[in-house]
């Protein structure tokens, strides 16, 4: 997983920094800073996916699976939204969200109970093993996640993480 810093010196080997100095040498004029940040984004991003994954598939998951749970289990009970909610919340079209609904009914994981509100549409809601399995995997990936970070101090990952917010937001407008 993450490791320590042994010195200040590690930073100068850093992927994206090897890259930005080659750059400098080839177009000095040119502000590599977009890829001192949105470069190592995404490079962290694909160095984490895995273990993350790993997570997942120890509770018989896959990615967009846990993201089904993890939203109806954060909507709190009863643990149902309609399919629409779903999928705007998840970011995914409608077309989507309709296989990994299948896979997760057929596994026991989600029930489509009749609404007493809207007779055309059946939400989709947890069931106990679902929310146990959501629980158990969300609580995995975040102790993976925190063993990823164990390099930064508590200071560094609160800075990182409200300027993470800033620029998120800045990119949602």
């Amino acid at each position: 997983m993450a490791r320590q810093f042994a010195s200040e010196q590690d930073l100068q080997h850093d992927h994206v920094g090897v890259r930005r100095r080659q750059w400098s040498k080839e177009l000095p004029d040119l502000d590599t800073v977009g890829m001192a940040i949105l470069g190592r984004a995404r490079w962290i991003t694909l160095k984490v996916r895995p273990p993350i994954e790993a997570v997942f598939a120890e509770h018989g998951l896959d990615t967009g699976e846990f993201d089904v749970l993890a939203t109806l289990l954060r909507s709190g009970p009863p643990y149902r939204l309609r399919p629409t909610e779903l999928f705007q919340q998840l970011m995914i079209t409608s077309g989507g969200l309709t296989p990994r609904l299948a896979r997760l009914e057929r596994a026991g994981l989600v029930e489509r109970p009749p609404s007493a509100e809207d007779g055309r549409s059946l939400p989709v809601q947890l069931t106990t093993l679902g929310r146990e399995r959501a629980e158990a995997a969300f609580r995995a990936d975040m102790a993976v996640e925190a063993d990823l970070l164990k390099c930064l101090d508590e200071q560094e990952k609160a800075d990182l993480g409200r300027l993470l917010a800033k620029l998120a937001i800045a990119l949602d407008t």
